[in-house]
């Protein structure tokens, strides 16, 4: 029997080292893997949002929805109502499934209106939705929208009259009194499927106003 002491028993802080470089680099691995494929974190910006959501919120985005669609080889599609996180375009802004969503340095949050194939018209203030199931029209904040101080306010600017194109949706930020909000009633056109990040799960900072979406 060799009798001779191992190395790391003659080196004990060598070890150390060697598990506290594995353990960072799985931290490290691990958050890359939650940030990409389960939840992610983001900074709300501006006051497209309110009064649902206030500049320097700190949301968490529930990415498991879109991962789990994608691993099905599917198209990710979130709720009429949804708040949700999607990419930027390319550097031209242009929103497009060959701009890569992992090279983007820019999310925009809006609520998920309309789908394709479905008719959106703003006149005089108000935002309405037209498909089979609701041919004269129909308000697709009814069951968003608490009160006057929670949810998408009432008067929407614009004049909007277009059909959602396929594979694409209609979004629009609450706050759309005016030019508070770059959505797709004012310039920002319909967004893509794939450049969806995810739903709002949960709002976590202030931490006077956390809530579940």
């Amino acid at each position: 029997m060799d009798s001779k002491p191992k190395f790391f028993q003659k080196h004990p802080l060598f070890k150390d080292l060697i598990s506290l470089v594995v353990f960072v680099a799985c931290v490290v691995l691990g958050t890359m893997i939650l940030n990409a494929f389960v939840f992610r974190s983001y900074n709300v910006v501006g006051s497209s949002m309110e009064n649902t959501l206030q500049n320097d919120d700190r949301i968490i985005v529930n990415r498991l929805p879109a991962t789990w669609a994608h691993f099905l080889g599917q198209e990710y599609v979130p709720k009429r109502g949804q708040i949700i996180v999607f990419a930027n375009g390319d550097a031209s802004g242009v929103l497009t499934c060959e701009a890569p969503v992992g090279q983007v340095d820019q999310y925009i949050i809006k609520r998920v209106i309309a789908f394709p194939g479905e008719r959106v018209t703003v006149k005089d203030g108000v935002l309405t939705v037209y498909n089979d199931e609701h041919p004269d029209g129909f308000s697709p904040d009814d069951d968003t929208r608490v009160d006057d101080n929670n949810g998408p306010k009432k008067y929407s600017s614009g004049d909007v009259d277009m059909v959602v194109p396929e594979g694409e949706i209609f979004v629009a930020g609450d706050n759309r009194e005016g030019a508070h909000s770059f959505d797709s009633r004012s310039g920002l056109g319909t967004i893509p499927y794939c450049r969806i990040i995810g739903p709002a799960a949960i709002r976590i900072y202030p931490f006077s106003g956390i809530r579940v979406f």
